[in-house]
């Protein structure tokens, strides 16, 4: 496939795996530290993806998924050019969330302040069990900028955020999991493999479903319950009337049942 549309990065790999685009962070010289070369590539790759994409996998070439911010980029700026920065990640990492398919990421090694603010943006996390996980922006003088206070806190709660965010501490990958920083754990070295496994099953499923659990699933979350109840059964009424809703629930009673 051309993907010629999205800009050119060597930071960024770009490929096409059947129906799942695949997207592998390319900088394991610097442990895939993020800048704002590649967040921007990916912010437009999420803003208008392929077609053909019915799923999206994240994944980082190397030892890490990414040791977090390049600060070489951050040595001298003014508070301005700061929240523009800021407000570029957000954006970016919006586009993710709001993607109209499953973007599954694979976590190994370092997942450290921005990279997992992008990981965090995924629908599904992946990871190695030896992947760790860290916001120490706290300890280096600094705040978040990509979304971990809204994102982080919404997955494992304020006061735990908080926590997290005065000690620096590491996370493994146990207590990752445990608290919502990744939903599978995968056995040494294949989280990838898994992952992409995963976007490939979850690409056969109805494009209209597949959106309506991310998008509609996410506007519950933030509604009251009589708004969320009326939202879930207007997402219920969309599909189950669709086309491809009415093949698949055919072929379901039309297949030959085994006798018992």
């Amino acid at each position: 496939m051309n993907h010629s549309s999205f800009p050119h990065s060597s930071l960024i790999g770009i490929e096409t795996k059947g129906e799942v685009g695949v997207i592998t962070l390319s900088r394991p010289e610097k442990r895939n530290a993020m800048n704002e070369e590649m967040i921007t590539v990916i912010g437009k790759v999420f803003a208008s993806p392929p077609p053909a994409w019915k799923a999206v996998l994240i994944e980082a070439e190397g030892d890490h998924f990414s040791a977090g911010l390049d600060l070489s980029e951050h040595k001298s700026r003014s508070p301005e050019q700061v929240m523009d920065i800021s407000s570029h990640w957000h954006r970016a990492t919006q586009a993710i969330i709001d993607s109209r398919i499953p973007v599954v990421c694979a976590l190994k090694g370092y997942v450290i302040g921005a990279g997992l603010e992008l990981a965090t943006a995924a629908h599904v996390r992946f990871a190695d069990p030896e992947a760790v996980f860290c916001l120490p922006e706290g300890r280096r003088g600094i705040f978040v900028g990509g979304g971990a206070s809204v994102r982080v806190g919404r997955l494992i709660g304020t006061s735990r955020l908080i926590e997290l965010m005065l000690s620096g501490r590491e996370v493994d990958c146990r207590e990752a999991n445990a608290i919502g920083l990744c939903q599978r754990v995968s056995a040494p070295g294949r989280s990838s493999e898994d992952a992409f496994e995963f976007a490939r099953e979850v690409a056969t499923n109805a494009p209209l479903s597949n959106r309506m659990i991310l998008l509609a699933l996410t506007q519950i979350a933030e509604m009251p319950p009589a708004g969320g109840l009326f939202t879930e059964s207007l997402a219920a009424a969309l599909t189950q009337t669709s086309p491809e809703a009415l093949e698949r629930i055919n072929a379901f009673f039309n297949k030959p049942r085994t006798k018992r």
